[in-house]
């Protein structure tokens, strides 16, 4: 398999998570989308010697991955987990390790530690019930290359 080429299907991206410090990751059943969002904070720095120019400097790094899906209790990861990473038995608020790429030897991907900020659990008379939410790195994006 050689790395994807040209424009793809979004159906290659796998959001997928670790709850074993990234010794094991499964992939977040059923999703419909997902989004990698990383941004950087670009504090103002202007002054005096700024020649009349505003000016500003490299500040905080972060990165956010949104996601959507259908609900099904029987997939590895699914609704249940998020919830419980959350809120769950002992209080959530739990730590995981979130990957976001394709499983294309040759492709990039990115590996960061974090936490599920939101969980939205919706359900609508006559359709699927879905899932959305987001996860929120800390520290430092490893990228790497399948």
């Amino acid at each position: 398999i050689m790395a994807t080429t040209g424009v793809f299907n979004g159906t290659k991206i796998l959001f997928q998570i670790s709850t074993d410090d990234g010794a094991n990751f499964t992939t977040v059943g059923h999703s419909t989308s997902a989004s990698i969002s990383f941004s950087m904070d670009t504090p103002e720095s202007t002054s005096k010697d700024s020649g009349g120019y505003s000016e500003i400097i490299a500040g905080v790094r972060s990165v956010e991955i949104s996601f959507d899906g259908v609900v099904a209790y029987d997939d590895s990861f699914n609704v249940d987990n998020f919830v419980d990473h959350i809120v769950g038995p002992s209080n959530g608020r739990v730590k995981v390790k979130a990957s976001f790429g394709t499983a294309t030897s040759g492709d990039k991907y990115y590996t960061v530690d974090g936490f599920f900020s939101s969980l939205e659990y919706s359900s609508e008379a006559e359709s699927p019930v879905t899932y959305s939410g987001s996860f929120v790195g800390t520290g430092a994006v490893t990228t790497a290359t399948r």
